[in-house]
């Protein structure tokens, strides 16, 4: 049948994980089994996926590690990265805070291998000394704390120098504000006159923001359900509906 892969003692196909935990240590092992299949469904085991467990994790111990012996690096960061970023923490952590609480521990992991790799970015414009890499990294250990116990731990209390021990912190708090997407406003002109203002996110694409306009009810109006001759976007600024 269908279950005929599922680990059980009567097969005689269980595998103990003590021989993987003593190759790849136990927060490996234990991050990779949240990350492989959806707890809840279980799927046949496979090992073969382990080395990108492995990779994220040193990738982890390399960043904090790192920037936390290494006083010398400047902080040269631009606001707006500096901004991106804390944006991309708060809004993995409002992601992994319901992924918790409904016990999706898969798409947790997939989250915090994201935000490493943001977090190597602004690494290398400058971010290491500014207020919002410590907040970073302080949320980045507290959301990893669950997932890999020890190397947590290690990172907080030992390279941080933060008071023992990091599963005794609470869970940090979503600063909705800076999860929000940065947003513009684009101004929507018919034949060269202002028609209306709409709001619309920061990283807009071309067709969005023409669509977006095109919807707007005063270009509607004026349009009357003909086809615009030709949409003009001046990007971040203004799109020009010609009828």
């Amino acid at each position: 049948g269908e279950d005929s892969e599922m680990m059980s003692k009567s097969r005689g196909n269980v595998v103990a994980p003590d021989e993987l935990v003593e190759r790849y240590g136990a927060d490996v092992v234990r991050a990779y089994l949240m990350f492989f299949a959806r707890w809840d469904l279980g799927a046949p085991w496979n090992s073969s996926g382990i080395e990108g467990t492995v990779r994220w994790i040193r990738r982890i111990w390399t960043l904090m590690t790192e920037t936390a012996k290494n006083t010398t690096e400047k902080a040269e960061a631009e606001g707006s990265d500096l901004r991106s970023l804390r944006r991309k923490v708060h809004q993995t952590l409002r992601q992994v805070t319901h992924d918790f609480e409904t016990f999706e521990f898969n798409t947790i992991i997939s989250a915090l291998m994201e935000l490493l790799n943001e977090m190597y970015k602004v690494r290398e414009q400058g971010a290491v000394g500014t207020p919002e890499w410590a907040e970073a990294q302080d949320i980045y250990l507290r959301m990893l704390a669950p997932v890999a116990p020890h190397i947590a731990e290690e990172v907080w209390t030992e390279f941080l120098g933060k008071p023992y021990s990091v599963h005794t912190q609470p869970w940090p708090v979503v600063d909705e504000a800076a999860a929000k997407e940065d947003e513009i406003t684009l101004i929507v002109q018919v034949n060269g006159k202002v028609r209306d203002r709409i709001q619309v996110s920061a990283s807009i694409g071309e067709g969005e923001a023409k669509n977006a306009a095109l919807a707007s009810e005063a270009v509607q109006k004026y349009l009357q359900g003909k086809e615009p001759r030709k949409v003009i976007l001046v990007p971040g600024r203004l799109v020009n509906i010609v009828v």
